[in-house]
């Protein structure tokens, strides 16, 4: 059988595998730490997707001359659900009531929304309860797919405008011990959501720049390997979850004003500085 990856021979030697379905099992694995994803296949010229996909699956391979596969970068495949599903919100929001199941019903079954299942999974369930009716409105969920969209397509435009959310965030933790001791429970909570979002947001950036060949191991943040500093900042984390549910408050202030405040600061330093230089070799999607 021979194999072509992105219409170019590939170099592959078929040991032990006797299924399609082995074959396309050892060539994701391979494929895997490039951070790329098996798009499209074709066998013998046949396009196997959806039903006939599984159903080769079990196929022999003495039985296929010829196998061609396409691989994509995750970021173009993340790109492209993401601009599946804001088309979606917007075909649900201009539907009439009585329409909309069965925008959703087009969504569920898209290859778009399996990719988001498996990869942006948070979205994807925003999504499915948005398009029950519940949830978020289709509006909002809009506003989050587009911010996902600049942080895939322009990273550095990205991190540069959240600077002073950042600020205004690691602030706000710093003041966590004093909103906890006069009373402004609301606002306390409101400042650890906030905190949590915006840790989200640097993570998922980084995970961005990760993908086109940031080494975590290099990548310095406040003298720290950033594997290193993210262990830690996540050890934080879990003191400070640790300690709302014991209801110590002086432990939620002490860990919000010396621990989180200004590792967020430094997170968001490191990150801006690496996206700067990022910027100038990291194709958009």
């Amino acid at each position: 059988m021979d194999i072509s990856i992105n219409h170019k021979p590939a170099d592959i030697t078929l040991d032990t595998e006797k299924t399609l379905g082995e074959v396309l099992s050892g060539i994701e694995a391979w494929i895997s730490p490039t951070r790329n994803r098996i798009r499209r296949i074709s066998a013998d010229g046949e396009v196997l997707e959806d039903e006939t996909l599984a159903e080769a699956f079990s196929r022999d391979i003495n039985d296929i001359k010829k196998l061609d596969i396409v691989v994509t970068p995750w970021r173009d495949l993340a790109a492209e659900a993401l601009e599946v599903l804001l088309d979606t919100c917007k075909f649900y929001m201009d539907a009439p009531f009585s329409g909309r199941a069965q925008v959703n019903a087009r969504w569920e079954e898209s290859a778009a929304a399996r990719f988001m299942a498996s990869d942006i999974s948070d979205l994807y369930n925003l999504a499915g309860a948005t398009l029950l009716g519940e949830g978020l409105s289709a509006s909002d969920l809009c506003i989050l797919i587009e911010e996902r969209l600049r942080e895939i397509s322009d990273p550095r435009q990205e991190t540069t405008a959240c600077e002073t959310l950042v600020k205004t965030i690691a602030e706000r933790m710093g003041e966590l011990p004093l909103d906890i001791q006069t009373g402004k429970d609301q606002r306390a909570a409101e400042t650890v959501q906030l905190f949590a979002r915006t840790g989200e947001k640097l993570f998922r950036i980084l995970f961005v720049l990760e993908l086109e060949g940031l080494s975590l191991d290099n990548f310095i943040i406040d003298t720290f390997p950033a594997r290193v500093f993210i262990d830690e900042f996540n050890v934080a984390l879990k003191e400070l979850s640790a300690a709302f549910e014991n209801r110590d408050t002086v432990l939620v202030g002490d860990i919000a004003e010396y621990e989180l405040s200004p590792r967020l600061l430094k997170f968001y330093e490191a990150l801006r500085n690496i996206t700067e230089s990022y910027s100038s070799v990291m194709p958009l999607p």
